[in-house]
């Protein structure tokens, strides 16, 4: 879940797996999720050493230090409880954005949708145990000194691509986007 508001209190993520696959395999799915939970805690402790294991194995087209400053920036906190709670809140929430019904029970419909799974609980959560890899996290002045490198380099930075093609987007992205993020940033401050 995202470190900044408004996001910072909402819990993300949810597992999703099709219901009559749980019911034929319970054993499977609530070991799946397990593994999953486990690996939820094990980022949470080594968000570098996650960030380094997703660019090497090419899971995403990022550099190693925009994957940390990104890891660095989201909580890995899994809980069982949160997520059914979520689960509920956002069941309310797609009603209210017109995604749902008007008659549709929110509640009834997060009942049927979330899957309690055998040995998966917070409590089995709180003993989850992982090993912190050496050199894996990142302390806070590095993800500030991080953050502030990414802002200000040139190149293939985040904000230095072209974004034409973002029809959600006032052209021409407040002037040349090839401009860096810095020089971006000085001219989103004074619009």
């Amino acid at each position: 879940e995202a470190t900044d508001q408004p996001y910072a209190d909402e819990y993300c993520c949810e597992i999703i797996a099709n219901g009559k696959w749980i019911d034929a395999n319970p054993d499977t799915a609530a070991r799946a999720t397990r593994a999953i939970l486990k690996a939820a805690v094990w980022v949470q402790q080594n968000p570098k050493a996650a960030a380094q294991m997703a660019v090497d194995k090419k899971y995403l087209a990022s550099t190693v230090e925009l994957n940390t400053v990104a890891i660095s920036r989201l909580k890995y906190i899994p809980s069982v409880g949160l997520a059914e709670q979520t689960l509920h809140t956002a069941a309310k929430e797609m009603r209210e954005a017109k995604m749902l019904s008007p008659e549709t029970d929110t509640e009834a419909l997060a009942k049927r949708a979330f899957q309690h799974l055998e040995g998966v609980t917070d409590e089995w959560i709180k003993t989850v145990k992982v090993d912190k890899v050496p050199g894996g996290q990142v302390d806070p002045d590095e993800d500030l000194r991080l953050y502030a490198e990414m802002i200000l380099k040139q190149g293939d930075g985040c904000c230095a691509r072209k974004m034409y093609d973002q029809p959600d987007q006032e052209a021409p992205n407040l002037a040349d986007p090839d401009a860096s993020c810095h020089d971006k940033n000085m001219i989103a401050s004074h619009k």
